[in-house]
């Protein structure tokens, strides 16, 4: 699994679309290969991480669940590249 994608259901503060994009673009990039596509695997590549995110979003808001919140990590580490990637605690009781 992409180190960097993290559990992005049920989540205190809540997920952003944001969050979600980032995360299917990191999948997208894992299994095509690519960091960058090149101009001929762009719209391609652009629409993977459209159709990712749209059933991504989709699937966080189908959930359910009565476990309670997971918590964020106050002070998120920085990948390389700039973006934060969120660690989460094990919800209580697990």
């Amino acid at each position: 699994m992409c180190r960097s994608i993290t559990t992005l259901y049920h989540c205190d503060p809540p997920t952003t679309d944001d969050e979600i994009r980032a995360a299917a673009l990191q999948f997208v990039r894992k299994i095509s290969g690519y960091r960058t596509p090149s101009k001929g695997n762009e719209a391609t590549f652009n629409e993977a991480v459209d159709a990712i995110s749209s059933a991504s979003s989709a699937l966080l808001l189908a959930l359910e669940t009565n476990a309670p919140l997971r918590k964020r990590d106050a002070n998120p580490h920085r990948t390389s590249h700039g973006a934060h990637a969120h660690q989460l605690t094990a919800p209580d009781g697990a």
